[in-house]
């Protein structure tokens, strides 16, 4: 009966004007204060902010020029091995001698360069078109080196001029030492076939290893240069490896692409 009474005395005075009103506590405004100063934050930050990404892909230490398979332009049984592994040669210089129906054939060098490979041996029989040396295209010892990356297609038009690259190279454990730095010299536009990149790395194993999920475009890296390094090259730690660095050497890079509005990148 008592609450009945209060409830039927409420109904009858339902405003009660003399009573001061409590909009929020203290903590209430502050609680407001900072999602207020949180979501205006968050709106400058996704008009005028930028959100970095990377791409990695594999890649290869090499001089500009790149190498070339040297093919022998006759079959017949290989009897001499003229040239060395490791050997600087002279365009047109001898490299084996083969023994044809019609004599013996000198297979010479295409263009000046460092042997890295040879795959013929005294005694084989070899036929028209067959691999049978590899041949760096340099024309100094003192050529710099320079970093092929090869990116999947989607991401090429996403890499900006000169844009900042790390290279973890294979031979330089990168606890220990670091990753490589460098920036972005050019950006080849067209994808790449599994023949065009043997044929510039005078490998069919790396062309093939570097297609395997589909036809990646070439990424030309120009490495940045210190004087104060053993290899000359600069690295994310002081010193770098204690020793040079020698082309053909397999390593993997990160490129940093486009910033990307955050705007752009939150909304579907």
């Amino acid at each position: 009966m008592q609450f009945r009474q209060q409830a039927l005395a409420k109904l009858q005075s339902p405003e009660e004007l003399d009573l001061p009103v409590r909009f929020a506590r203290p903590q209430g405004w502050l609680v407001l204060f900072v999602t207020v100063v949180v979501m205006a934050a968050a709106s400058v930050w996704a008009v005028t902010g930028s959100v970095a990404s990377t791409v990695s892909a594999p890649a290869i230490l090499t001089h500009g020029q790149g190498s070339y398979l040297l093919q022998s332009p006759v079959s017949g049984q290989v009897t001499a091995v003229v040239a060395e592994q490791g050997q600087r040669i002279a365009a047109n210089a001898p490299v084996l001698k083969v023994r044809t129906a019609k004599g013996e054939t000198v297979v010479r060098s295409v263009a000046a360069g460092r042997v890295t490979g040879l795959a013929a041996t005294i005694g084989a029989i070899i036929s028209t078109g067959t691999n049978v040396a590899a041949v760096e295209k340099v024309a100094d010892t003192d050529d710099p080196l320079y970093a092929t990356v090869y990116v999947p297609a989607e991401n090429a038009a996403m890499i900006p001029s000169d844009a900042a690259v790390d290279l973890t190279v294979q031979s330089a454990p990168t606890q220990q030492y670091g990753v490589l730095r460098g920036h972005v010299k050019s950006v080849d536009r067209a994808a790449q076939s599994e023949q065009q990149i043997a044929a510039f790395l005078g490998d069919s194993q790396l062309g093939e290893q570097f297609t395997k999920k589909g036809r990646p475009v070439a990424v030309l890296v120009r490495l940045d240069r210190s004087s104060g390094t053993k290899s000359g090259y600069k690295w994310s730690s002081a010193d770098g490896p204690p020793f040079r660095l020698s082309s053909m050497t397999v390593a993997s890079g990160s490129i940093r692409l486009e910033d990307q509005r955050p705007i752009d990148w939150l909304l579907p």
